[in-house]
């Protein structure tokens, strides 16, 4: 199904130019031309008074009133709107809900159904309540479990009709179960649990049951919830998503070990069950924090693409780790002297700032973008000397040397050592990096828009980024970039194996070069990889262990403010060696409690710095 003019200045505008043009076809007899204009000002206003009324006189006693308005595929979205009218006119009610019901699928937050004969409370007894339960279960498979609020007042007009046919037809289960269904949705709960309760009374059923037990589950009615689900697997003994459904409740309702113990049952009979593994997955890593958990979850997705299921659980848990989704916030100094003089009433546009020691030349970047005429001096060059590569500091470990470089250092000061970006480079990555990723495996997908840039391109913009459109965003705008720039490596010359690939190597350049913020983003890369090629695992897993290391030896003597998101980077990599993984949950524990902390949790605070305490003086 297609549509017209999405996304064009103001609609009602719009509409009202196709009427007019609508109007001078149908006064010249043109009338395959008006009803082409009056379909495509339904698609702009489908509550138009106007466009109702001509469509009315268009149609009104011909003979082709229907032929005016095809939908063969691929239909056009307001030829299929218009022909539910007409067919609405001529009394045949189900046949033109169900082409509503198409449009509404196509675009959920048009309101083809906010018109005066769906609206009429006679209707609900004009349609057999059997269409309505179906056309009822076809909206609901395309409805997302909450509807959007500004998808909201395109639904409401569905909901008052089954909510109509529930009266007129009171022992009609289907009828009641759509209605409970569509109003928990609409987060009516107690509406939603009143339908569900009547449907379950008029004919219990598995569906029944379930509808009940996800109104109580709303309402965070556990115990009650939990009975209705009891009562559904009495209709279905061993249905392995009504049990997952339990397994979940458990979880969410705080007896997480208890919901564990369903799944895997479920999982003893099925070990990769659609539902249960999933949730399974997700559990294992809500109990203790081990990715290989989520790593288990993204394989069983590649080879599954299509379960929703196991996405959203993968979605879900991504998000609630730094890296695997959202970004952690830098911890230099000089960003947090940014934030205080952004934070400030009246943020000053000169003065000098004086740094303990070198810190990331990234950050750096960020603070003289963000503030004008700054001057940024460093003290002292602590050992190891930040500036140099880790091969240059450290013997051991698996890189020897470091070929390309993107910073060069003229004394403390790190300039860029390679030219700027294409312009094109420059826009694919300025749009790329205002968004997020829900999970490693989407990154890498979506990044395969970058895949047809120059390396040298990639390099470039990751030292050359283009501006945000909020000044005051550039810390983790540039962080956004860089991200993107090394997700984008990792499908250079994709077809090269990956020991001796050059992806490999520049990625590891980028890893283990000066400390910066980009060995994060090399490292991002090497990791991202891991999870979409098992067969890299070993190899990414050294390269990321050994740079976490080579962090914690240049603790000893001084500041490395990357250090708690190499440990981040490190328990987000697959077939991390137990030894180094536990060294950077350590490095992500307090130690005032002894207790490990949701390592890379973004609801929770930021990691704190244990082992030193930075120098810095302010403007």
């Amino acid at each position: 199904m297609t549509s017209a003019a999405e996304g064009m200045g103001d609609r009602r505008l719009e509409a009202e130019g196709e009427l007019s043009m609508a109007r001078l076809a149908f006064d010249d007899g043109d009338r395959r031309h008006a009803a082409e204009h009056i379909a495509n000002a339904l698609v702009c206003d489908p509550t138009l008074p106007d466009a109702h009324e001509l469509l009315s006189a268009l149609t009104a006693g011909a003979d082709d009133r229907l032929d005016l308005f095809p939908v063969e595929q691929p239909a056009f979205l307001g030829s299929v709107v218009a022909r539910a009218h007409v067919l609405a006119a001529d009394g045949d009610y189900a046949e033109a809900l169900a082409l509503l019901v198409s449009a509404q699928c196509h675009q959920l937050s048009g309101r083809w159904a906010d018109v005066p004969w769906v609206l009429d409370p006679a209707l609900a007894g004009r349609v057999a309540p059997d269409d309505l339960r179906t056309l009822g279960m076809r909206l609901l498979q395309a409805l997302p479990d909450v509807v959007p609020q500004d998808v909201r007042p395109a639904v409401q007009p569905y909901l008052a009709l089954v909510r109509t046919a529930s009266s007129v037809h009171p022992r009609h289960s289907g009828v009641l179960w759509v209605t409970s269904v569509l109003a928990r949705r609409m987060e009516r709960w107690d509406e939603a649990l009143s339908m569900a309760l009547r449907a379950e009374k008029a004919a219990p059923s598995l569906q029944s049951a379930v509808a009940v037990a996800y109104a109580y589950r709303s309402l965070k009615r556990w115990d009650d919830a939990e009975r209705a689900f009891q009562r559904a697997l009495e209709h279905d003994p061993g249905n392995a998503a009504v049990e997952t459904d339990i397994a979940e409740l458990l979880d969410r309702s705080g007896r997480a070990a208890d919901g564990l113990a369903w799944v895997e049952r479920v999982l003893e009979r099925d070990p990769f069950q659609e539902n249960a593994f999933p949730t399974a997955c997700g559990m294992r890593f809500r109990r203790d924090r081990d990715v290989r958990h989520l790593v288990a979850l993204g394989d069983y997705l590649r080879d599954h693409p299509g379960n929703v299921h196991a996405d959203a659980v993968l979605t879900v848990w991504s998000q609630s780790t730094y890296w695997l989704g959202p970004l952690p916030s830098p911890g230099e100094s000089v960003i947090n002297v940014l934030s205080q003089l952004m934070e400030s009433e009246r943020t000053p546009q000169h003065g000098t700032l004086s740094v303990s020691a070198p810190e990331p030349p990234s950050a750096l970047m960020a603070f003289a973008r963000t503030v004008d005429d700054f001057t940024v001096t460093i003290e002292d060059v602590p050992a190891p000397d930040p500036r140099l590569a880790v091969p240059e500091v450290f013997e051991s470990g698996p890189v020897r040397s470091v070929g390309r470089r993107v910073w060069r250092y003229e004394g403390t000061e790190a300039r860029p050592a390679v030219e700027p970006p294409s312009p094109e480079a420059a826009r694919a990555l300025q749009d790329i990096a205002q968004q997020s990723w829900p999970h490693l495996l989407a990154a890498y997908d979506h990044a395969v828009r970058l895949s047809g840039l120059s390396l040298d391109d990639l390099l470039a913009v990751a030292v050359h980024p283009p501006a945000p459109r909020d000044a005051a965003a550039w810390p983790g705008w540039i962080r956004s970039v860089q991200a993107w720039a090394c997700l984008g490596i990792t499908h250079h010359r994709a077809d090269e194996p990956w020991i001796g690939s050059e992806r490999r190597a520049v990625l590891t350049d980028l890893a283990y070069g000066p400390e910066d913020w980009l060995t994060e983003a090399g490292l991002l890369g090497l990791i991202t990889t891991a999870w979409v090629s098992p067969e890299t695992r070993a190899d990414v897993a050294e390269l990321v262990g050994w740079r976490f290391i080579a962090a914690m030896q240049a603790n000893k003597t001084r500041a490395v403010t990357i250090l708690d998101s190499l440990a981040l980077l490190t328990l987000a990599t697959p077939d991390m060696n137990p030894d180094v993984r536990a060294l950077a949950s350590d490095v992500l524990t307090p130690p005032s409690t002894g207790q490990a902390a949701d390592a890379g949790e973004p609801g929770a605070p930021e990691p704190k710095r244990r082992w030193w305490r930075r120098r810095r003086k302010g403007a």
